[in-house]
């Protein structure tokens, strides 16, 4: 099956260039005389454009439209989440592919063209291997389409005239074909500042740094020598190909909406493009590049031309009167979200119909400058709106002792249980029983875990925790990382927050009866009862969420003083450390969060809030093997006290004034769910299988290899040749 396209350019593109070389002479006097003429409604309507709700965050999906007074531990928006989730990923794993004219055929019916020539030798290396996930590549596919689209012919904009000549190439030296023109891009966009090549030449693999003008990076070839060491395997079965990989872990490319595939936009160019935006497109854009931006510019003025032209965030003064948007208005969310998201935030959040919300997210404020066109760069993750190609982490296929659970640093080897973990202990155990020795540490000191001090035996501390340094985001433009996902984390689960929250417990007691009762008579099905807590008792009783490490302290408003003042700090924790306990927060970084497949192989279950999709993202099962949480973090509380409850320490500051408590009485904990204890360990449990069969090693070489099989057809100049004959 044959599934080019031509690689003439259209008689609408034909018509379109002509257009704008047209109408490019008169821009600068449409647009001063647009500024003239709007320029008092823009200030009056604009006010309004894009501003915050009453809340930080549109609200997430819900299974429940209910109100929660009116709803059982059986409805239970939870309750329904976890019992979709385990059905959704069972019929899934189910449906795969049983052998490889199964796997063919699927492939063919998903993207409409036939897989890559040595699919058939994946398909042995995937059995080999006992690979789970034959069929879910949906998210790589999504990736190269823009490559597998590309012709050659859409940088033309700029010119009057593309005839092609007799070598393939237009008078302005364009290449008018899908591989050469990738490989001349390749080539290029490898000159750019932290872009490394992995090149394959005979079947050997090899980092490749090209000289960046005398540019000092770091980070040169850390990602890079991970993907050439995923290669290994079966690098000698493919041909020749360069890879480039991004030194960095922000995202690198964001292709403006204007600039994408022509033939999905039927609209002139000229009639919708942003005010605020002229092209400057020559026959290389990127020799003139520099690394950083230089105040010349930033990543949200670049990544809101991903929009549409009729988006919020391509309105030009909603862009500029962001800047005056009242940050500590921004910084105060809701606490009494009783609305749980079924996914992570990367699907969640539209930030082209509500731009305001980018303030929250550090990645909108990186120093390094983006690509603004169409360049193949490998990337460890990708935000919404971004353009690079996902490759599984370092972080995650190498072994080290801050990223990989079970690490033998002495022996180096990898060993199926962590030196630091810790049993999960009692269900539904009492943390006040709990003995608790500070120099235990997971790493160093693993003698004394948290041990019950009634039966002797070790358990987790039913607490959520956190550790890191205040990345999150550079500084472009300067003033806002009070906002960046890390600080917000870290200030709302403060021990001296003011406020209350709402929470809403599936459990028939009220403070009164738990306080005075040393046994819960559970039942089967129980409604769910409201209590009004002061978040400061509250965050003591359940979180431990702090920062170890002032990163760039300077760029924080007010310097490190201030940055001190307003969040907690605590002491460095080894990564066994973090094992003692049952709820492990997961938090981006200046990218993805480089800990989380070391949270799914231990006994601890992973709280994960990202705005990135992983090459793992359509493999895994969002309340099946981790819990997902919102980008406002709101409903964290109301988490808690489904699986957790409310800890007595709580009740007996909330209730225990009653003056029916007798004064002897131990204060019990308001319980959660019915078997809300069992179903969190359930999911640590279900987490860490899916770390060992399908989260492997094995499994990301499968997917590099798979990616590599799609590149090189990408690369090919016979596309059709380099195509399994179905």
């Amino acid at each position: 099956m044959s599934h080019r396209r031509t690689s003439s350019a259209s008689p609408w593109a034909v018509q379109n260039i002509q257009r704008r070389v047209q109408q490019r002479r008169w821009r600068p006097f449409l647009l001063w005389l647009l500024l003239g003429s709007f320029i008092f409604g823009i200030f009056r309507a604009g006010l309004r454009a894009g501003s915050p709700s009453p809340n930080l965050y549109s609200s997430s999906s819900s299974p429940s439209s209910s109100s929660p007074s009116t709803l059982s531990f059986a409805s239970h928006p939870i309750t329904l989440l976890m019992s979709e989730a385990e059905s959704r990923f069972r019929a899934k794993v189910e449906r795969q592919s049983q052998s490889l004219d199964e796997a063919m055929a699927e492939y063919t019916r998903r993207y409409g063209m036939p897989p890559p020539k040595g699919f058939d030798r994946w398909w042995e290396f995937a059995q080999k291997w006992e690979v789970v996930m034959i069929d879910e590549y949906d998210g790589m596919m999504r990736d190269l389409q823009p490559f597998y689209d590309m012709r050659g012919h859409s940088e033309l904009d700029d010119f009057e005239e593309h005839a092609v000549l007799e070598d393939g190439k237009d008078k302005n030296g364009w290449v008018l074909g899908g591989g050469a023109e990738l490989r001349r891009r390749i080539a290029e966009v490898a000159g750019v500042s932290s872009i490394d090549l992995v090149r394959v030449r005979d079947g050997v693999p090899s980092t490749v740094s090209i000289n960046k003008d005398g540019f000092v990076d770091d980070e040169v070839s850390a990602r890079a020598k991970g993907l050439k060491s995923m290669l290994g395997k079966f690098v000698k079965e493919l041909p020749d190909m360069d890879f480039p990989v991004n030194a960095k872990a922000e995202g690198r490319v964001i292709v403006p909406w204007e600039k994408r595939d022509t033939h999905m936009n039927h609209t002139h160019v000229s009639d919708i493009s942003d005010p605020a935006y002229s092209s400057n497109d020559t026959l290389h854009p990127l020799a003139s590049f520099r690394p950083d931006w230089r105040g010349e510019g930033n990543v949200w003025d670049a990544w809101r031309r991903t929009c549409p032209p009729n988006s919020t965030a391509r309105k030009m003064f909603s862009s500029i009167r962001s800047a005056m948007i009242d940050t500590t208005t921004l910084a105060k969310s809701s606490a009494n979200a009783f609305t749980f998201s079924p996914t992570n935030a990367y699907y969640n959040l539209s930030f082209c119909d509500e731009p305001y919300l980018h303030y929250t997210q550090g990645h909108f404020f990186s120093d390094w400058r983006t690509i603004g066109e169409l360049y193949p760069v490998m990337s460890p993750a990708r935000a919404r709106g971004f353009g690079d190609i996902k490759i599984p982490s370092h972080y995650y296929y190498g072994s080290t002792d801050r990223y990989t659970y079970g690490w033998d640093e002495v022996n180096l080897e990898l060993k199926e249980t962590d030196r630091g973990e810790v049993p999960w202990g009692e269900e539904g155990g009492d943390d006040r029983d709990l003995a608790i020795d500070s120099s235990f540490d997971g790493h160093l000191n693993t003698l004394h875990p948290p041990t019950n001090k009634k039966t002797g035996q070790p358990g987790k501390i039913n607490k959520i925790f956190w550790r890191g340094a205040t990345t999150g985001g550079g500084n472009e433009p300067p003033g806002f990382s009070p906002l960046y996902q890390r600080h917000r984390a870290v200030r709302m689960t403060g021990w001296d927050v003011a406020g209350d929250v709402d929470i809403w417990v599936p459990s028939s007691e009220d403070g009164k009866e738990a306080s005075s009762r040393s046994q819960i008579n559970a039942k089967p099905n129980p409604p769910l009862s409201h209590h009004r807590l002061p978040l400061s008792d509250l965050n003591h009783a359940i979180m431990d969420v702090a920062f170890v490490k002032a990163t760039n302290p300077d760029q924080y408003p007010g310097g490190l003083a201030k940055l001190m003042e307003e969040h907690r700090f605590a002491g460095s924790v080894y990564l066994g450390g973090h094992w003692q306990y049952k709820y492990l927060l997961d938090l981006d970084g200046m990218s993805y969060s480089g800990r989380f497949m070391s949270f799914l192989a231990s006994d601890s279950v992973p709280v994960k809030s990202t705005v990135y999709e992983e090459f793992f993202s359509e493999w895994i099962e969002p309340w099946l093997h981790y819990i997902p949480l919102s980008a406002s973090y709101d409903e964290i509380y109301n988490i808690y006290a489904y699986f957790s409850g409310i800890p007595a320490e709580v009740v007996e500051r909330t209730y225990g004034n009653d003056s029916t408590i007798a004064e002897f009485k131990r204060v019990q904990a308001i319980p959660g769910a019915p078997d809300g204890d069992a179903r969190l360990r359930r999911i640590a449990r279900a987490g860490k299988q899916w770390k060992r069969t399908i989260g492997r090693t094995l499994d990301m070489e499968a997917y590099v290899y798979r990616l590599a099989l799609e590149w090189a057809r990408l690369c090919s100049d016979d596309r059709e040749a380099m195509s399994m004959r179905v």
